[in-house]
């Protein structure tokens, strides 16, 4: 996947906020990965900030959602892990001063 393409997933990624911090997926570090096949199917490979988040269902209809208007990405398969475990580190330095986090 070349860089712009790369840049426009994250971009949309970006409008996901994850309801119990206010702050976008991207910006707290909660995608680790992305992998587009030759069929067009996108792979995310993200966490959540807690295991037992009440809320994934929600998150993970609210990316494939984010990505809908992306020509070349057909369809979205989202892969919840938990290894490695998210920590505050993974956060941009926006999301940090956001959350008034050192």
């Amino acid at each position: 996947m070349d860089e712009a393409l790369k840049e426009n997933i994250m971009g949309a990624l970006e409008q996901v906020i994850d309801p119990e911090l206010g702050i976008d997926i991207v910006n707290l570090g909660l995608i680790y990965d992305l992998e587009l096949n030759d069929e067009g199917v996108l792979k995310v490979t993200m966490t959540l900030t807690a295991m037992g988040c009440p809320l994934a269902g929600t998150i993970v209809q609210q990316v494939k959602a984010a990505l809908d208007g992306i020509p070349e990405i057909k369809d979205v398969d989202v892969n919840i892990v938990w290894n490695p475990p998210w920590t505050k580190d993974r956060m941009s330095r926006y999301a940090k001063i956001a959350l008034g986090i050192q």
